[in-house]
């Protein structure tokens, strides 16, 4: 039987009550919804399900902003230049330079020919052709372009930047002017003006005045600084409009922390990691007859020729030593030679060249043989981003360094300073420069992936390092 309670006399006292209890069931609702969806796992995002799955051979190239995932520093944007700026500098492939005709090393996106057809063909395993091509220094604007085209870092969206590529081919503008007769100061600087007074008119380069643009330069850094209308090169580094702008050179100015030093192109442009480990695995595999040996052409006109010297202490060391004579050329034209000279010796002598830098020095690291130096800024304050260095030594793991001065004054001998040094150490510093290879070479990778298995390549350094510089940057041009 139920039992009857009469009602309250006061209502107003049953409010409070009321409203408690609306309160909790409300509450409660709100805490069952959050556990029934927080059980249920919400399918992949789209990025990270593109990034989970390989990508195959045959596949078609992804959407570079669909792996912003694996980016983590940003994105990179790369212009869409009038093609008078690259494009149509690489039609003149037949007048650029003097010497001989660029067109064969400006072929296959700047890699050059396939090793196949030239005389690396017969130096190398057959397995391994397929990386090699004949390449040259001065297609480095071309070959860093092709590859960001289609790095896994790139958007289309330049909202979505972080840092921004001109693909201006400054090496080739200026390099078809340096040796022409009547080339006048204007003339080397006609195509670098217009590229500025383009890239002054765009929203992004106004946005930070430069700060996270960069450009990649396939000639040494003083071919662009020219002092006096009648002096060497162009002027475009000591534009004002380039001031603030990241440059890529194989030659840096010390003096200039807006240059960055990065590798010289070398012959061997692997397709993937597969390819870097056969490399790697057939350097560290080669016998090495040879104590040392040295490339390169001496300079008769240079009263103390420090090359000549070293011709004198490889003959000196006699069946220890081999040596190259590249005058006229020949080293250019034929790299097989330099190559079976590096990959047949422990040591490879690296003397500044007509400049501080030579490709040499990286051919050698290639080739598996461990650079000897006499100028430090022919490597240890050139390229920061690629090979260790530091005032804790780091680059005697992978160099040996002879005091140019001790040896002109008949100190020590190459050949005593590099004998001297124990076989378990070389053996060490051989491993280091084997390891080092594949961020020292362009690929030839042509996906978003790049080498992949976790390997970097050149421009992978490079992205990393612009993308790091970007950031530093930012807080300067966006309290200006």
């Amino acid at each position: 039987m139920a039992t009857y309670r009469p009602e309250h006399p006061n209502p107003a006292i049953r409010r409070p009550r009321l409203v408690v209890l609306l309160l909790l069931g409300f509450f409660a609702l709100q805490l069952l919804v959050f556990l029934a969806f927080r059980a249920v796992r919400p399918p992949p995002a789209p990025d990270s399900a593109a990034a989970a799955v390989p990508v195959l051979a045959s596949a078609p190239p992804t959407r570079r902003d669909e792996n912003a995932s694996s980016c983590g520093g940003g994105l990179v944007y790369v212009y869409d230049l009038p093609a008078a700026f690259n494009e149509d500098l690489l039609g003149m492939c037949d007048k650029l330079a003097p010497m001989y005709s660029l067109c064969p090393y400006l072929a296959n996106d700047g890699l050059g020919l396939p090793a196949g057809g030239t005389n690396l063909s017969s130096l190398f395993p057959p397995e391994l052709l397929g990386s090699w091509y004949a390449s040259d220094q001065f297609a480095l604007e071309h070959i860093i372009h092709r590859r960001l085209l289609s790095h896994r870092c790139r958007t289309e969206d330049p909202a979505r930047a972080a840092a921004f590529f001109v693909p201006f081919y400054a090496g080739l503008a200026v390099g078809r002017h340096l040796w022409a007769a009547n080339a006048t100061g204007a003339d080397r600087d006609r195509d670098c003006l217009a590229l500025l007074s383009w890239l002054h008119a765009r929203p992004w380069y106004r946005r930070s005045s430069g700060w996270d643009h960069f450009i990649a330069l396939g000639r040494i850094t003083w071919d662009f600084r020219r002092g006096t209308d009648e002096g060497w090169g162009g002027s475009f580094l000591t534009m004002p409009g380039v001031a603030n702008v990241t440059r890529l050179v194989i030659e840096r100015d010390p003096w200039d922390d807006m240059d960055v030093g990065v590798p010289y192109p070398t012959g061997f442009h692997p397709r993937d990691a597969a390819d870097v480990r056969a490399w790697q695995r057939y350097v560290a595999a080669r016998p090495r007859p040879r104590l040392f040996a040295f490339a390169g052409a001496p300079r008769s006109a240079i009263k103390g020729d420090f090359r000549a010297l070293l011709l004198q202490e490889c003959q000196a060391a006699g069946m220890g030593c081999g040596a190259l004579d590249c005058a006229e050329g020949r080293c250019i034209r034929n790299n097989a030679l330099v190559m079976e000279l590096f990959m047949g010796a422990r040591f490879c002598l690296q003397p500044r060249g007509d400049s501080f830098t030579r490709r040499s020095l990286f051919d050698c690291m290639v080739a598996g043989a461990i650079p000897v130096l006499f100028w430090r800024r022919s490597a240890y304050r050139q390229y920061g981003w690629y090979l260790p260095v530091g005032d804790d030594g780091r680059e005697a793991e992978w160099s040996v360094f002879i005091d140019r001065d001790q040896l002109r004054a008949g100190n020590l001998t190459v050949r005593g300073a590099l004998a001297a040094i124990p076989e378990p150490r070389v053996r060490l510093m051989r491993e280091r420069v084997v390891e080092m290879i594949p961020r020292l070479v362009y690929s030839a990778a042509n996906g978003a992936d790049g080498l992949r298995g976790g390997m970097e390549d050149a421009v992978d350094v490079m992205v990393d390092g612009m993308l790091r510089r970007a950031a530093e940057q930012r807080p300067r041009w966006r309290t200006t």
